[in-house]
């Protein structure tokens, strides 16, 4: 994911935190929580789950 504006907070199912803003290249696994901090609305690209849109299991 690339964030591009705002920020936002990770919080892994194993405890583990962190913090994304614009600028960052970030890879988030499955197994976690997520939400927008402030304001700004945290706006991002995410191209993780491209290999696998729209795929008919």
């Amino acid at each position: 994911m690339y964030v591009i504006s705002g920020r936002m907070h990770v919080v892994m199912d194993d405890g583990t935190e962190s913090e994304t803003g614009p600028g960052d290249c970030v890879v988030i696994p499955p197994g976690h929580n997520a939400w927008v901090i402030g304001n700004e609305p945290c706006i991002s690209v995410d191209f993780t789950g491209a290999k696998d849109y729209a795929r008919q299991v």
